[in-house]
């Protein structure tokens, strides 16, 4: 199995391309995620901030959370089967092992997702 704090660093590094306009509430080294702080109204509530993605280092696997997911449900159907083969749940991708096929996977969904969150206004 390879380093978990390594998969974490590589996958830190791509989040940390979209920090700013997104920033973190976590940031330490076995949890990072991204926020976007705006004062919002998504489905008649007023929120403060929004969840972009995170990153938290479990036992056997690296858990990337990514939450455009649940702004854009279709958002899945772009995903290739190497990224879509590691989703647990709705928005949960459990990953043990990073190739560069992967990380340029993960890469492209967060770009994707970040224009989706500025086409809705929340960046």
């Amino acid at each position: 199995m390879e380093n978990l704090t390594d998969i974490f660093n590589q996958l830190k590094a791509l989040f940390q391309e979209f920090s700013p306009p997104l920033l973190p509430k976590v940031d330490d080294e076995s949890h990072y995620d991204l926020w976007s702080f705006k004062d919002l109204v998504i489905e008649d509530r007023k929120r403060k901030e929004v969840y972009f993605a995170g990153l938290i280092i479990q036992k056997s696997y690296v858990g990337f959370y990514y939450m455009p997911v649940y702004a854009e449900p279709e958002i899945k159907q772009f995903f290739k089967p190497e990224l879509l083969s590691r989703l647990k749940g709705k928005s949960c991708f459990h990953i043990h092992k990073l190739d560069p096929l992967l990380l340029d996977q993960i890469k492209t969904a967060l770009k994707r997702g970040f224009v989706e969150y500025q086409n809705r206004g929340w960046v």
